[in-house]
């Protein structure tokens, strides 16, 4: 597994615990910083995506 992908499961981990603690809580900002993380996390994982070459 290479760091991206590693990064990536991370990501979407650390953002499905924050989306459903936002859920919990009624915390609207939390849950929407939870999906964009976990969004962020699916694209990083995806082995096929564009790399940044600069």
């Amino acid at each position: 597994m290479d760091k991206d992908k590693a990064d990536g499961i991370g990501r979407q981990v650390t953002g499905s615990l924050k989306e459903a603690i936002g859920k919990v809580t009624g915390d609207a900002k939390t849950q929407a910083e939870g999906q964009a993380e976990k969004q962020d996390g699916e694209r990083r994982a995806d082995p096929d995506r564009p790399r940044d070459r600069r």
